[in-house]
């Protein structure tokens, strides 16, 4: 590559993995009954439009899911595991407090020396590890990084809650960014607001052996939702204008796959019809970082999405945190 030339990059390569199980919401109701709490499929698909999620087996961690859907990734892009000089691993549900699910997954893959660590954005993990390592790519400090959404959100769930429980799924995705002499990532933009930690987390912590606190996912729905139609929106324009382009520029939204709801909403206000929105929320659930990758690998692989298409990828989580990537594909 000419240095003397600006440095981008662009995915090579992607890949996602689901745990076997899969749990519809019949199944999930079912189990409910027992805690005496009532649910059902209709319930949950006319405020959610999830109609089942993947479930890991309990000796399963977030990075053995993050193995599978790194090879898958690793292999699409034409490459070798040794190639990757760089991970970056998004997760809320890493295997140990340390060290960081990223080296946990080097070891793995049989890859040594290069940098490797998580971000913890919760479900805009993997737009902020995908910005990160774009950065990291254009200054020169990575050449080929390997960047995972992964997730084992079945461990945090109350399932004396059925607001909360029903949403949630586990499941990783995986691109591997490349430094290219022709731009992929167009624009992107991070953002949060630690103002409204407590509309949505997991309160709790170890200390002195113990748990303290409460370590259950908990959530005030109205207000995640009225929160992210809002900022959604906006970081998609800002992106947009980042790049001199405009809504109509966008071949297909990847958002985070939380509810259809939001998504649609967003769709709308970017003047995008329902072909133009990829959704998975409705088999795979809520899969906080690994969402968006598990969605865009699902789409590529199935043909829907090509190389030279415009994508919008963007997500919204706990924290506040929020934000988007634009990039040809």
């Amino acid at each position: 590559m000419n240095l003397s030339t600006p440095r981008f990059s662009r995915i090579s390569g992607t890949g996602s993995y689901l745990p076997p199980r899969r749990v519809t919401n019949d199944d999930l109701a079912r189990e409910l009954a027992q805690r005496g709490l009532e649910t059902s499929d209709t319930w949950i698909v006319e405020r959610t439009g999830i109609r089942a999620r993947h479930f890991a087996a309990p000796e399963v961690a977030a990075s053995d899911l993050a193995l599978q859907a790194s090879r898958a990734a690793i292999e699409a892009a034409g490459l070798d595991a040794a190639d990757i000089d760089l991970i970056i691993v998004a997760t809320s549900t890493p295997d140990m407090v340390f060290p960081s699910t990223a080296t946990i997954l080097q070891h793995k893959l049989g890859v040594h020396g290069c940098p490797a660590f998580d971000v913890q954005a919760v479900c805009s993990g993997f737009v902020y590890g995908l910005t990160v390592a774009d950065s990291m790519i254009r200054t020169g400090a990575a050449t080929k990084a390997l960047v995972v959404g992964a997730e084992v959100f079945s461990r945090i769930l109350d399932f004396n809650d059925r607001t909360t429980c029903v949403l949630f799924g586990d499941g990783a995705g995986a691109v591997v960014l490349e430094g290219s002499d022709e731009p992929g990532l167009l624009a992107t933009e991070l953002h949060a607001d630690g103002r409204h930690v407590g509309i949505l987390c997991t309160p709790g912590h170890v200390a002195g052996g113990q748990v303290l606190g409460d370590p259950l996912l908990k959530m005030d729905g109205p207000a995640v939702f009225k929160l992210a139609v809002g900022v959604l929106e906006d970081v998609a324009r800002s992106v947009l204008a980042k790049a001199g382009r405009t809504d109509a520029d966008i071949d297909f939204l990847i958002p985070h796959q939380a509810n259809i709801r939001i998504m649609q909403s967003t769709a709308r206000k970017l003047k995008l019809g329902a072909d133009k929105l990829i959704v998975t929320v409705d088999e795979h659930g809520n899969t906080s970082a690994a969402s968006i990758p598990l969605a865009l690998d699902g789409a590529v692989r199935s043909g829907r999405i090509r190389r030279g298409d415009t994508l919008m990828l963007e997500g919204v989580g706990g924290g506040f945190t929020w934000g988007a990537v634009l990039l040809d594909f």
